[in-house]
């Protein structure tokens, strides 16, 4: 693999996505660029009984983030993160767009057989909508 500059590390929870990912980018000597998406909170915020409710919703958001930043630090690289919020392919390809990234790596589950009757699942989404080669890490 040669030629990267911009790699789009896309985070699902998995360290060995960022580890990867951070290897390549380490190998290729090129600009990093790490996305957590999150779903959009789609409940009724008047029920759930919590005064600050977006600190809530966003301190798992906080932790996930700092963890990212620490594995970038003992794997000794410079990131840039991002959180979004929404459909996660889409807005994985968003991003990949906008940051003009050269590869996006993902991690991959076993696609289950539900996965399979109901439709694509974010991975594919993600492949057939990429500006750029994805790399699946882990499928």
């Amino acid at each position: 693999m040669k030629g990267y500059r911009k790699i789009l590390i896309a985070v699902n929870g998995s360290k060995d996505v960022l580890k990867n990912g951070l290897q390549l980018a380490y190998d290729e000597k090129c600009w990093v660029t790490v996305v957590k998406v999150i779903p959009p909170y789609e409940g009724d915020l008047h029920l759930t009984g919590i005064k600050n409710l977006e600190d809530a919703l966003n301190s798992g958001v906080s932790g996930a983030v700092s963890e990212i930043k620490d594995i970038a630090k003992s794997e000794g690289a410079l990131i840039k993160t991002r959180v979004e919020e929404g459909e996660v392919d889409k807005k994985i390809v968003e991003v990949a767009e906008e940051e003009r990234c050269d590869i996006i790596i993902m991690g991959g589950n076993k696609t289950n057989w539900f996965k399979k009757l109901f439709g694509k699942n974010v991975i594919e989404k993600v492949i057939d909508r990429s500006p750029c080669p994805v790399l699946v890490v882990g499928a």
